[in-house]
């Protein structure tokens, strides 16, 4: 059964066991806290955005986050046998980055007007996960669907160049609080909407880099091992 939260060809129960892969198995090479689990909104419309800076930056908010999530994920990823056919049936959805593609961004906005919730990196790619920049895309699907934007953080996933290979390090997740973005039409106001979501971005990502730093206290702290897949929205 889809409600229309996942796109077409996506199935319930293989998006549960992905959600399932996140939160279990990719807790073994990790510690995992999440931070202000609560502030996500248990319905409506959502873009989630999140800073880049590892590949196992997306499977862990994929499992963690408390609702479903359909990523936007690099079109590359869905080249790969057997992987594409996951992550498809686990309702994800191809991009190709740097060129005009409109089919994912329309399924998404379908998901986002069903009340689903779509993640987004807006950097485009893996970076230091600063968010120095930031694509036009999270701005336009919420836009488009009237979704609230989520801002979330991750922070332990890169080893840092020249450090030896880590034991279980400490990977955590802040959620931000959701806001709107202003109406206006045309470029300049999709500049500015997309400029407002880089800045809120960055600054929960600057606010967990002072709570890793021991300077900052976490908001409503979660390890996340007691909320089941089974419950999610």
């Amino acid at each position: 059964m889809n409600d229309g939260q996942l796109p077409d060809g996506a199935w319930r129960p293989m998006h549960d066991f992905g959600r399932w892969i996140g939160r279990r198995p990719f807790r073994l090479p990790f510690r995992v806290r999440v931070h202000g689990k609560d502030r996500v909104p248990s319905t409506g419309p959502i873009v989630m955005v999140a800073n880049h800076s590892s590949m196992a930056d997306g499977p862990i908010l994929f499992g963690q986050l408390p609702r479903r999530t359909v990523f936007l994920i690099k079109q590359e990823m869905f080249k790969v046998r057997p992987v594409g056919w996951f992550l498809r049936k686990i309702g994800q959805l191809p991009v190709r980055r740097g060129e005009p593609d409109r089919t994912p961004l329309l399924a998404a906005v379908r998901v986002l007007r069903a009340g689903g919730v779509v993640g987004v990196f807006p950097e485009g790619t893996r970076g230091d996960g600063d968010v120095a920049n930031a694509q036009h895309g999270a701005a336009w699907l919420a836009r488009s669907s009237g979704a609230l934007v989520l801002p979330v953080a991750c922070r332990g996933t890169l080893r840092p160049e020249g450090a030896r290979r880590r034991f279980l390090p400490v990977v955590d997740v802040l959620i931000g609080e959701p806001f709107a973005l202003p109406d206006g039409r045309g470029r300049q106001a999709l500049n500015a909407a997309t400029e407002l979501v880089r800045v809120r971005l960055a600054a929960v990502v600057a606010e967990l880099d002072d709570l890793r730093g021991g300077r900052a206290t976490p908001p409503n702290h979660d390890l996340s091992d007691d909320n089941g897949v089974g419950g999610a929205k």
